[in-house]
């Protein structure tokens, strides 16, 4: 197949030092510190961050205290924003905090489903409702060995190594700001080629646009193209294609908890119900559900059962058991039928909120670091719902 008949696909990623992903990890630092004094605490917040102000926003219901200002501070400062002249300090920024109490009636409906209320269930995983109602999903391919679109696979890969030049002091004149977008070529479903990779970097003012875009095709890109082994020979880059990037972060562009939801999950190749993770507790279905839906397409894929799958699930606020369930293998299922991956899912997984969090053990402090290079496809610590650890049981239920 030529390249001009290959399908392009794109994704993007962007650095920890991005303004609205700098929003993502304050709002998750705060829900991991109150996590770490009451695992129970029912957490919605969220931060706005402009030109030397963060203001944080939500409802918190908790038994314990931790200090917001100094935990917003000591993200910016971690991230690298230490002084104006790389577009922010968090030492000396405005810190504003406009916190009340989450709404008793919602309160109850979680604490107290409607399965408990209604129906009378003594069954443990029936007693809490989700906190909202809501349509999540879930993803998974073999195209890549961590189950991602490769597009946004690579996309993170480039942004994080962007980030640890930057942080190891191999790059020093790198800032925190910046975003890569790679488009690569598929023949069908499979990935092919990489046609084009942009990747824009905040730096220090003294660097011409030559150096800059040398040290990153040559420590940045080439690397990251390489080991995916796809076909470059035709690729095409563009790096700082605006020209000069000095200013950047808050101080540049106002950033926004929950605005990079796409960044966050399959890049594009799969739906997202709208709802963003951070600064959300896990009680929320809008993060825990989307977090046991990867898990199960994930270890449904591996299980041989598609080679993509995405799966949707619908909640109603104050209910335990989903409203619904859908899977669509886009033609790749081998059961037969979607409906039929659809059934084996439901037998394999427990969808109501308390089962999710008890499976996958989400009342931790985990989730700052969900909050950049996506919350999917990272083999790292505490990320139970990226463990291939229901293989055997989906195969067994599936009768393969």
């Amino acid at each position: 197949m030529s390249d001009s008949e290959l399908r392009l696909v794109s994704s993007e990623s962007v650095t920890e030092g991005h303004p609205d992903k700098i929003c993502d990890q304050v709002s998750d630092a705060i829900l991991d510190a109150l996590l770490a004094v009451d695992p129970h605490a029912l957490t919605a917040v969220e931060t706005v961050a402009t030109r030397g102000l963060v203001h944080v926003v939500g409802e918190i219901k908790t038994e314990g205290y931790v200090e917001i200002p100094q935990i917003v501070r000591d993200v910016i400062t971690g991230i690298g924003y230490t002084s104006s002249e790389v577009g922010f300090d968090g030492r000396s920024c405005g810190v504003s905090l406009s916190i009340g109490q989450q709404s008793a009636e919602i309160r109850d409906g979680v604490l107290t489903s409607y399965e408990a209320r209604e129906l009378g269930s003594t069954d443990p995983f029936d007693q809490q409702g989700a906190g909202d109602q809501g349509i999540m999903f879930g993803y998974a391919t073999n195209e890549t060995p961590e189950y991602m679109p490769a597009p946004i696979a690579m996309a993170h890969r480039l942004t994080r190594r962007l980030a640890g030049l930057r942080h190891s002091g191999e790059l020093p004149w790198l800032r925190p700001d910046g975003k890569a977008q790679v488009t690569i070529g598929f023949d069908g479903a499979t990935p092919r080629t990489v046609d084009t990779v942009v990747v824009s970097t905040q730096h220090d003012p003294e660097r011409t646009n030559e150096e800059i875009r040398e040290a990153v095709r040559r420590l940045v890109i080439d690397p990251v193209v390489a080991a995916s082994g796809l076909d470059a020979s035709g690729m095409k880059t563009f790096i700082n294609p605006s020209g000069r990037f000095t200013e950047g972060g808050p101080g540049s562009d106002a950033g926004l908890t929950g605005r990079k939801i796409i960044v966050d999950t399959y890049g594009g190749a799969a739906h997202h119900g709208g709802g963003a993770f951070s600064g959300k507790d896990p009680s929320k279905v809008d993060r825990s559900a989307a977090y046991a839906l990867r898990y199960a397409a994930k270890n449904a894929v591996a299980a041989g059962l598609a080679d993509r799958l995405e799966i949707q699930v619908a909640y109603a606020i104050g209910k335990a058991r989903p409203v619904g369930l859908y899977a669509d293998s886009f033609g790749t299922g081998r059961l037969g039928s979607d409906q039929r991956i659809a059934e084996v899912l439901q037998q394999v997984f427990d969808l109501r909120p308390e089962a999710i969090l008890e499976r996958l053990d989400l009342r931790r402090p985990i989730y700052q670091r969900t909050a950049a290079y996506g919350h999917f496809g990272r083999d790292e610590p505490g990320f139970t719902w990226e463990a291939l650890d229901r293989v055997d049981e989906v195969r067994a239920a599936a009768g393969l």
